[in-house]
């Protein structure tokens, strides 16, 4: 019998996200060859998704777990209920046994405190005085880091900080006192990870210590942060931007984690971010996350190329009308002029090159080649709640469970190896 979900503590961890509930057996495949070492999360997904895809957690948690027992995997299972807002997402996946849980202060965060005035983040800061006094306790800190880089807390610094993430920082403390008071109750354990990483600008070294420091302080079981990196992580594709740069930031962030926690550094949008899984395993020193979702379903998509060509057409066509409304929540920057329609391609392999393959990165300021990946990946649940077009991808999954279980286990077999290269 499958021993139940547990936390993973500082041991890197690996989050594979199923939203169809039929990849489990290709997640647990790809961890048996080339996933030792790394912990694998097995049942994540966020609220968001399932109210997408109509799932519940207990269906996500149950369709994970059933898979896991059948697949003979006896190593751990975390559990990753992932960007939960309110107590009520909290209640409903603690309920069915989650044992990680990442909380989205996003809504805030406010977004355009980057272009504030000096004059103007006063302004405002004036109008939080009594919310974020704690910041005060922050100014004319100078860090220096292992890495030898240095920063200064300036008053601006601080006061920019707390406009920007002041009562973001007081709903994650909230929220993670909530999530400490029903898991006590229940007698379960339980791992924190806070996700900032859904802001425009990258996070600066003195905001990363600040939230940390004052999460930390205040109790927050914090077992990993996600920042927003340098460069970009778009969805569907390889990360796009200066690696070298990244390095050197991903090694200071990591010196924070290292000094304050410590804890592990995350990489949410983690799919398919092949080209600096090494980076971010050599600078965190293994003491990584990473977050994947999308790339299960655009994976399960290729399966049903290969099986159902005239299905796979009308997939992509349902995207192209979907694409400019269900991309609204994330970045992305494919457009529908970017890709060829399926009337411009008779030929299936040409479509699956153009919606499938090209997926790697090309340097900033150039764009990226075949971009139809994030066409699809962002019309996920605009598909699979469909009644037609979702039960026919999920019928025909069904009925290739080994072709669908090969296909993943080949992908992630990748990424995870990418990861060591850097261990």
């Amino acid at each position: 019998m499958t021993q139940p979900c547990t936390t993973l503590g500082m041991t890197p961890s690996f989050g594979f996200g199923d939203r169809i509930g039929l990849a489990t057996p290709g997640h647990v495949a790809a961890m048996k060859e080339a996933g030792a070492g790394i912990a694998g999360i097995f049942p994540q997904q966020s609220i968001r998704e399932m109210t997408r895809t109509s799932r519940t957690p207990a269906q996500v948690m149950g369709d994970a777990m059933q898979a896991v027992e059948a697949c003979g995997w006896d190593g751990p299972v975390g559990a990753d209920a992932d960007h939960l807002k309110t107590p009520a997402d909290v209640d409903a996946t603690s309920a069915v046994g989650f044992t990680f849980f990442t909380i989205d202060p996003s809504g805030y965060v406010d977004q355009k405190a980057d272009d504030y005035s000096e004059n103007l983040v006063r302004e405002k800061f004036s109008a939080l005085t009594t919310e974020v006094s704690w910041i005060d306790g922050y100014k004319g800190r100078n860090v220096t880091l292992s890495t030898g880089t240095t920063f200064e807390l300036t008053d601006e610094a601080c006061l920019r900080a707390g406009v920007k993430y002041g009562r973001a920082i007081n709903q994650a403390v909230a929220l993670a006192d909530y999530i400490r008071t029903v898991q006590t109750a229940a007698n379960r354990d339980y791992e924190i990870e806070l996700s900032v990483d859904e802001t425009d600008q990258p996070t600066t070294l003195a905001e990363h210590y600040i939230i940390a420091d004052q999460c930390l302080s205040r109790g927050m079981k914090l077992v990993s942060l996600a920042p927003r990196f340098i460069g970009h992580f778009e969805k569907g594709v390889d990360f796009k931007g200066d690696l070298a740069a990244l390095d050197r930031s991903l090694a200071d962030h990591a010196a924070i984690a290292k000094s304050l926690g410590p804890y592990k550094l995350s990489l949410h949008s983690g799919s398919d971010k092949l080209s600096m899984y090494a980076s971010l395993a050599k600078a965190t020193g293994g003491c990584f996350h990473v977050k994947t979702a999308g790339t299960s379903y655009l994976e399960a998509l290729r399966v049903v190329a290969k099986h159902d060509a005239p299905l796979f057409r009308r997939l992509i066509d349902f995207a192209r009308d979907r694409y400019n409304i269900d991309r609204a929540t994330y970045h992305v920057s494919a457009t529908l002029h970017s890709a060829p329609t399926t009337a411009e391609c008779p030929v299936i392999s040409e479509l699956e090159k153009h919606y499938l393959e090209c997926w790697k990165g090309v340097p900033e300021g150039r764009g990226f080649t075949k971009p139809g990946r994030q066409i699809l990946h962002c019309t996920f649940g605009s598909t699979l709640t469909d009644p037609t077009l979702g039960a026919a991808v999920k019928s025909l999954l069904a009925a290739h469970t080994e072709s669908y279980t090969a296909v993943l286990r080949e992908h992630f077999v990748r990424h995870l190896r990418s990861l060591k290269a850097g261990m």
